[in-house]
């Protein structure tokens, strides 16, 4: 965490998660709203957010609940104009929404799925960016945290061709956004988690007992470290290193 090991003070900062409903963006909306910052949780299920909200309020903290779905229409464009109108600035976006699509060989994968998958991961993280860059300009010390994966950054890995091209896509996204906001005030993180109990590592492997897994709540002092360090250029944090260290 923190120096004194406690999480830091967002008090009066206002934080966007994505795919907050459940998973590795719930365990981030929970401790971004414990350490006091006002969590815009978005998703596309709405019983999953007022379960959130449940939690958040039950903690002491704020949220603002937004069912939607990124990947549809020019709802991130209209969701940056509401969002412009009530807050001065974005000081932190965790862009976590993400698809796992077709564990398949790369012939074998299903275009609408292969679309879909690098659509919900990259293009929509760009859409957010462009969206929302504004707002975390007007921040005195911004952070954008994105989420990937060992098998798009480090590892090629037979079968998940069009998951892994997509994280690669979105680490180069990243690191350009980084090299672009350099003397704007904005750090960006990447975040690596690796094998965690979340639904998504079930439907990669469903043969594995979950049990067996880190729970995202164990990520979050990690998580704390990426939105309270200064970056020059992009930090990437990866879960099982950063645990090594400790």
């Amino acid at each position: 965490m923190t120096e004194n090991n406690m999480p830091p003070d967002l008090a009066g900062k206002t934080a966007l998660v994505t795919g907050a409903s459940r998973g590795l963006g719930r365990a981030m909306a929970i401790a971004l709203a414990k350490a006091g910052a006002h969590v815009l949780a978005l998703a596309r299920t709405s019983g999953g957010l007022e379960e959130l909200d449940d939690e958040i309020k039950a903690a002491g903290g704020q949220a603002s609940l937004i069912p939607l779905d990124l990947a549809e229409g020019d709802g991130i464009e209209r969701l940056a104009g509401a969002l412009s109108q009530r807050f001065d600035k974005l000081d932190i976006l965790i862009a976590n929404a993400a698809m796992l699509g077709e564990l398949a060989p790369l012939p074998d994968i299903a275009p609408k799925i292969w679309n879909a998958t690098l659509d919900l991961n990259v293009t929509t993280n760009w859409r957010l960016i462009r969206a929302l860059d504004p707002m975390l300009r007007k921040s005195d010390d911004a952070r954008v945290v994105f989420m990937t994966s060992r098998v798009g950054g480090e590892l090629a890995r037979p079968f998940w061709g069009a998951y892994a091209v997509s994280k690669a896509a979105l680490e180069m996204l990243a690191k350009t956004y980084a090299e672009e906001t350099r003397n704007a005030g904005i750090s960006v993180s990447i975040i690596d988690p690796g094998a965690m109990r979340t639904k998504m590592r079930a439907e990669a492997m469903p043969g594995e007992d979950l049990e067996t897994l880190p729970a995202p709540e164990k990520l979050i002092p990690m998580f704390y470290e990426a939105i309270t360090v200064k970056t020059d250029g992009v930090l990437r944090l990866v879960y099982r290193d950063w645990k090594s260290e400790k």
